[in-house]
């Protein structure tokens, strides 16, 4: 598993599938911010959370694209999307290629069991395609509170 990218570094390049089964390239919002983040499985308590605290703030950070990533597939993507109204853009990594990239997927452990899984996690990336702050291992609640904090600040 590689690293995940720190402040600075460029953010992994990536091409992957949406909740409507269009291609969507972290490269193409160049010029703009971008928050990356991380959800093990939609439409699970803490993945709930977090999407939708970041709908919640979604009318309060400008210009910021929100991305969300899981292994889940497109079809799961669009009922998560329209079931809580999310309003942003799912991506789906099955092969967990774009999560090992950015250094997100790792073994985990529930009631004693190990596993390989993603490891909830959010990533800012600046309009030039640099990461700009990161939050390994992210509690659900946090994620959109850190993403405000981290634009008011910059």
């Amino acid at each position: 598993m590689a690293d995940a990218p720190v402040a600075g570094e460029s953010a992994p390049a990536f091409n992957l599938a949406d909740q409507k089964d269009d291609k969507v390239r972290l490269s193409s919002f160049k010029g703009r911010k971008v928050l990356v983040y991380f959800y093990p499985k939609a439409d699970t308590p803490g993945c709930t959370t977090q999407s939708c605290g970041l709908r919640d703030v979604a009318g309060d950070i400008g210009d910021t694209v929100i991305l969300g990533i899981s292994p889940d597939l497109p079809p799961k993507l669009a009922k998560f999307d329209e079931k809580y109204g999310l309003g942003f853009t799912l991506l789906s990594d099955p092969d967990h290629a774009t999560a090992e990239a950015f250094g997100v997927w790792g073994e985990k452990s529930m009631y004693g069991k190990k596993y390989m899984g993603i490891v909830r996690s959010a990533f800012l990336i600046d309009e030039k395609g640099k990461v700009e702050a990161a939050w390994p291992k992210v509690s659900p609640k946090d994620t959109p509170a850190n993403l405000l904090k981290a634009l008011a600040a910059g």
